[in-house]
């Protein structure tokens, strides 16, 4: 089905005429339209338009206002102040725009056909390291931008940049050749669980570190070990394969925990570019793009300096030959254009990386691997802080493992299920528990701006009051037990009926949710979509206790307003959904 206008862009269109036909010397004036408290809209483009046009603004808007003919959707339209339009639409017009949204699969939310393919960069765990707080944004972040702009149309490829190369690896791998068993499970064959295949890394890496730091022909070995994975050698190779499935058994637990759909072939982690490393090197060498500088391949900014006044370099290959960061992710940028063929490149990257990003942006600008056609973007997000405000850490002032907080989450979320559930047997609390408990900790990120600081309070992520995810889903259980005890009640749009004013308020909020995902996907920016959500739940929560559904005075009444708590509940459990958030039947 095609896309259905909202009522705002048809009153928009409807003022554009009117200006048009009153004032043809204003061309293609813009009305300025934005919701109200005065009334369902107001447009005060006119005051520009009067000193651009040097006449009086509330004549014109009054020409304006007498120039645009009589129609179904406008019941009123005020001249006020100095020349503000306040507008009212017609109830009929709401009903009818909602009934054209209930019949779309999609909501009447526009696809866009000429969309791009936007590559985006998030969820990035270190290989054999446990995943900790810090990892959490870049995931949920990241998965809810994936969903945003899929349903809005875009082409999106998934790229999870795990860090899975470098010099700790030579460490590991010489540990494990000459303690062979270390990685050894109970029996061939014999699944192990995230958790066992983690405490089986850990195990190592500490065993290994402590040796590396105290024996020092081990470190040269460990250090030899190095250059035989960079150079391909067979049996190393196989050892470091064998710690990367050992830890993608470990990641893929925690992203299930996260309800999260992570897929091998969208892991490229920092070996998948090696192969590139030489030939980025060499384009941006001959390019002139990168200089040599105390044997070192750089590239220098005018604007980036240290504390010294000196310029601070992008070090794309060291002097000894090894690769850094820049190297990889120039590589990373160079694939994904050629052959990803990306339109957009979208790095989900906590802020404190932003220098890096824009030196490595601006390289690939330079080098032509970016221009008009190929933009890059950071969407950078702040830290998870305590309930005290300082960066979240354990009280030994260790960094919060992300298991034991997503733990924690669905047990405090399962308390809350407990004590309402009222006809939940213990496996439906367990899992409403889950689900409940993931979409807290996902709606507290995402409900902040990305690039704001936020605390983790459990005890505020699983409230039933203020703006949480389990608000939204208890708006949202209450509405399917109304639609099940409504018993032979339908929902039908009644476009013939007088609507009391919070159930306009209702219509028209539902009614704005394709413009809250365009402005969404535009901006990046899922909180806009959070916010969005949580004004519609509360709009309903208020419509709930002000009008009588199923004791409405009518039969058209009750389905009416039925209608009104179904296309609420499509539109609350479609925008949950782009969060990655679960909207339970029952709670």
């Amino acid at each position: 089905m095609a896309s259905v206008p909202s009522l705002a862009s048809t009153v928009q269109q409807r003022l554009a005429e009117g200006l048009s036909a009153a004032l043809p010397e204003a061309g293609s004036a813009d009305p300025l339209l934005r919701r109200s408290d005065r009334a369902d809209f107001q447009a005060n483009g006119i005051l520009a338009l009067a000193k651009r046009l040097k006449g009086n603004p509330r004549e014109l808007a009054t020409k304006v206002v007498d120039a645009i003919p009589a129609n179904d959707v406008l019941k009123e339209i005020e001249v006020s102040g100095p020349g503000f339009l306040n507008i009212t639409v017609s109830d009929a017009a709401i009903v009818e725009t909602l009934a054209a949204r209930a019949a779309d699969a999609r909501l009447g939310v526009p696809l866009n056909g000429s969309a791009g393919t936007t590559v985006i960069d998030y969820a990035q765990p270190n290989v054999a390291k446990e995943m900790h707080v810090g990892h959490l944004r870049s995931a949920v972040i990241g998965a809810a931008m994936v969903e945003i702009l899929e349903f809005t149309g875009e082409t999106v490829v998934r790229r999870h940049h795990i860090g899975d190369w470098g010099t700790q690896f030579g460490m590991l791998i010489q540990y494990l050749i000459e303690h062979p068993h270390e990685l050894d499970h109970k029996a061939e064959g014999v699944e192990i669980s995230g958790e066992e295949a983690m405490s089986n890394l850990n195990r190592l890496y500490k065993a290994s570190r402590a040796l590396f730091d105290t024996d020092e022909e081990f470190k040269t070995r460990a250090r030899a070990r190095v250059v035989d994975l960079q150079a391909g050698d067979e049996e190393t190779l196989a050892l470091w394969q064998r710690f990367v499935d050992e830890s993608k058994i470990y990641f893929y637990s925690v992203f299930e925990k996260l309800d999260m759909d992570i897929r091998d072939p969208d892991i490229v982690g920092e070996s998948g570019y090696n192969e590139m490393l030489q030939e980025t090197c060499r384009l941006l060498e001959e390019s002139g793009v990168a200089v040599r500088s105390e044997g070192a391949l750089c590239v220098f900014f005018d604007d980036v300096k240290g504390p010294d006044g000196n310029p601070v370099p992008l070090i794309v290959q060291k002097s000894d030959g090894g690769f850094g960061y820049a190297a990889t992710d120039l590589s990373a940028i160079r694939d994904r254009v050629r052959n990803l063929k990306a339109s957009t490149l979208l790095y989900v990257v906590d802020a404190r990386q932003s220098l890096h990003f824009k030196m490595v942006f601006e390289t690939a600008r330079r080098a032509g691997w970016l221009n008009d056609e190929v933009k890059a973007v950071q969407l950078a997000f702040g830290t998870v802080l305590g309930k005290d405000g300082k960066p979240f850490k354990t009280r030994e002032g260790e960094t919060v493992r992300l298991v034991d907080l997503l733990d924690e989450a669905i047990d405090r979320a399962s308390a809350v299920v407990r004590e309402k559930a009222q006809d939940l047997t213990e496996d439906e609390i367990a899992e409403r528990g889950a689900q409940v408990g993931i979409g807290a900790v996902k709606y507290a990120d995402l409900s902040t701006s990305a690039a704001r600081d936020y605390k983790f309070d459990l005890d505020q992520m699983v409230s039933l009051n203020g703006d949480t995810s389990v608000y939204l889903q208890y708006a949202y259980a209450r509405i399917q037990s109304i639609l099940r005890k409504a018993g032979d009640a339908k929902p039908a749009a009644h476009a013939e009926l007088e609507l009391a004013p919070s159930e306009r308020a209702l219509g028209l909020h539902v009614d704005g949710f394709g413009e809250a995902i365009a402005e969404t996907a535009a901006e990046y920016a899922p909180h806009k979509l959070a916010a969005y959500l949580y004004q519609l739940a509360s709009l309903y929560t208020t419509f709930y206790s002000e009008c009588p559904v199923l004791k409405a005075d009518t039969p058209a009444q009750v389905e009416n307003r039925l209608f009104l708590c179904d296309v609420t509940a499509r539109t609350l459990h479609q925008g949950m959904a782009l969060l990655g958030i679960k909207a339970p039947e029952r709670l």
